[in-house]
């Protein structure tokens, strides 16, 4: 099997307003400016894994997930955030889907933190 070669580029547009895909573009171009490769080289450095493995892994895995939210939010995180709704319903109390609520508006506030602080991205 040949081995594949795939140019990173970083895309910031234009597309116009009306453009079916316009979330999809402006997120493209949202992340147009990080280096995913400093990600990959660390991991690639600690694991022992060469980097192009690791590249191939992150886009198999995502690209195999399926519909766009959930490759928004990865499937671990899914499961998590179904756990505990399961986990409420599962107890049957009004009490359970209070805590259950609080859970998952935390879970939320915590993936929602990088939108209200870029900083912790290297941009």
């Amino acid at each position: 099997m040949e081995t594949p070669v795939v140019h990173l580029e970083a895309w910031t547009g234009p597309w116009p307003a009306d453009d079916k895909d316009a979330n999809l573009k402006a997120d493209v171009a949202l992340y147009a400016k990080v280096d995913p490769l400093r990600t990959v080289r660390g991991l690639s450095e600690s694991t022992n894994i060469p980097e192009g493995a690791i590249v191939r892994w992150v886009l198999a895995r995502w690209a195999s997930e399926g519909a766009s939210g959930l490759l928004e939010l990865g499937p671990t995180m899914t499961r998590r955030l179904q756990g505990v709704c399961v986990d409420a319903e599962a107890a049957d109390t009004d009490a359970a889907r209070l805590a259950a609520y609080h859970q998952l508006r935390q879970m939320i506030s915590w993936l929602h933190h990088p939108l209200d602080h870029p900083e912790v991205y290297d941009l």
